[in-house]
């Protein structure tokens, strides 16, 4: 099935067999889009190579830099490349599941129908907190300042979605030169204060899937007390960490 009116974005770095999976998986699947944009964040020589290779294989736009200049930057310039209303989004670790494609068609269907809807999100860690059905299997999420959950400021997500392509012009391009996580609340809160509207489907684990191996790795990294505070099932920190989560969203949310 040919998505015309999409473009798939997907960000890459030091990861290049992950992203032949991901191609070879919608390949498989019958899945094409108008364009592939593939923005590599200063990839080492032996990928660079494997990318060449690649683009050959799969028809796709290689944008490059010089130098690694973190994720925000490589999605900001990726998206500049993009040519298509719809931007589906999707960083070089996940692989979709047979679910994918009825989703996605479903999803763009609903922002057609809808020229509110900003984005449609296809993954979570966790299901969003405040949910109102709409069809199909989609929610759209609400927030509001005065719900007792601090996940609800966890609105936007670097996980595969599907956006309008002016995306940029609404909401901003993603802060550069920071932590990716940093960069992705920022962007999350900023779409908050500007009153972006989202749905995300119910069957949230079950339409990608994220397959990081020994051979390529997450390359998130996290200082260790950091890593424990936010993975630790410890009640007493655990109280502590909604706690001050629970202020630190709402100041941001205020004075960011």
């Amino acid at each position: 099935m040919l998505y015309k009116e999409i473009s798939l974005l997907i960000t890459h770095y030091n990861r290049s067999q992950s992203l032949e999976h991901l191609l070879l998986s919608l390949e498989e699947k019958q899945i094409n889009f108008n364009e592939i944009v593939v923005s590599d964040d200063g990839s080492k020589k032996e990928h660079l190579d494997k990318l060449k290779r690649l683009k050959n294989r799969f028809n796709f736009k290689l944008i490059c830099t010089d130098k690694n200049k973190g994720l925000a930057n490589n999605i900001n310039k990726g998206q500049r490349a993009v040519t298509s209303p719809y931007t589906l989004y999707i960083q070089e670790d996940f692989i979709p599941t047979d679910k994918f494609k009825k989703c996605l068609t479903d999803g763009l269907s609903l922002m057609n129908e809808n020229p509110k809807i900003d984005m449609v999100r296809f993954y979570s860690y966790r299901m969003y907190p405040y949910l109102r059905p709409v069809k199909n299997g989609f929610y759209k999420m609400k927030f509001n300042f005065w719900y007792p959950s601090y996940w609800q400021f966890q609105y936007y997500s670097d996980h595969p979605h599907l956006r309008r392509s002016n995306f940029p012009d609404k909401f901003g391009d993603f802060k550069e030169g920071i932590h990716s996580d940093k960069a992705e609340f920022k962007m999350s809160i900023s779409f908050l204060q500007k009153k972006g509207k989202a749905l995300i489907h119910e069957d949230y684990k079950g339409i990608f899937i994220q397959k990081n191996t020994d051979e390529e790795p997450s390359l998130v990294s996290r200082k260790k007390i950091r890593k424990y505070i936010q993975l630790t099932n410890s009640f007493p920190v655990k109280i502590v960490r909604s706690i001050y989560r629970f202020i630190k969203f709402r100041l941001q949310y205020l004075f960011s």
